[in-house]
């Protein structure tokens, strides 16, 4: 069941996120989390997350501003190697507290705290409205890509804050998916190598054939999106997505997923 699961949810997100540049990851890294511990779901989450961006730069590869690229893509590098150094941090850390319900014991821990009250952060991003048009100017570009890589690295929620801040860019369209594309595999590459170990440990056969399968499915999602999807509005899409994240921050805070 899994299996069906997030392929579709995978074929389906990145098709939508194609244009608007984020949201993968953060459509993914819960269904992930359904089935894996968090920080588990978080490091298979960036694989995908990769292989649909390196999917994407086939598409979008001549069109690049790499003045924004070093701009904004170094301080990401730094910043998402300290947030996946966090996430491992917190993931070694000891119960917060337990409590029973229903005959089951539940665990509130410091890594699942942390990633709850960030999914509620960028839940909101989406649902309100002064949030959802946050824009910065060219100057803050720095502190945008140190944001965007650490957010990324502690929980795979980068596009968001990069959109915000490239969106102000005066990019056409396929400069700013291809830009961002540069990017993110920048942030991923940087805090898969932080993961290695966990993905070792915990990614066997099963999992790969299953990563696999997520991999195709993002190929077919992005060549779908490409053909099909340029002309449809995503912000009903995006605010379905903000409310279903919602949920899930909470179970998880509250140690029940």
């Amino acid at each position: 069941m899994e299996y069906v699961i997030i392929c579709l949810v995978t074929l389906f997100g990145a098709g939508m996120t194609l244009f608007s540049g984020f949201g993968l990851g953060t459509i993914l890294m819960p269904v992930f989390g359904l089935f894996f511990p968090i920080e588990v779901a978080i490091a298979l989450t960036a694989l995908v997350h990769f292989a649909n961006n390196l999917i994407k730069f086939g598409f979008f590869h001549k069109h690049l501003n790499w003045k924004i690229i070093g701009k904004f893509g170094i301080p990401s590098v730094l910043a998402a190697f300290l947030g996946a150094r966090l996430l491992s941090t917190l993931s070694e850390m000891p119960n917060i507290t337990s409590y029973q319900l229903n005959g089951h014991e539940f665990f509130i821990t410091p890594v699942k705290l942390t990633i709850a009250g960030l999914l509620v952060f960028f839940s909101l991003m989406d649902i309100i409205p002064k949030l959802a048009r946050l824009q910065f100017s060219d100057k803050y570009m720095p502190l945008g890509g140190a944001l965007s890589g650490f957010f990324g690295g502690l929980s795979g929620n980068q596009g968001a804050l990069r959109a915000a801040f490239l969106i102000r860019s005066g990019l056409s369209k396929e400069v700013f998916i291809g830009t961002g594309v540069v990017i993110a595999c920048l942030i991923d590459m940087t805090r898969i190598t932080v993961y290695s170990e966990r993905i070792v440990e915990h990614v066997g056969q099963e999992q790969i054939m299953l990563l696999s399968f997520a991999v195709v499915s993002a190929f077919l999602g992005v060549f779908i999106g490409n053909r099909l999807f340029q002309k449809i509005t995503i912000k009903s899409l995006q605010v379905i997505v903000a409310v279903m994240l919602l949920v899930f921050a909470v179970l998880l805070g509250l140690g029940v997923l």
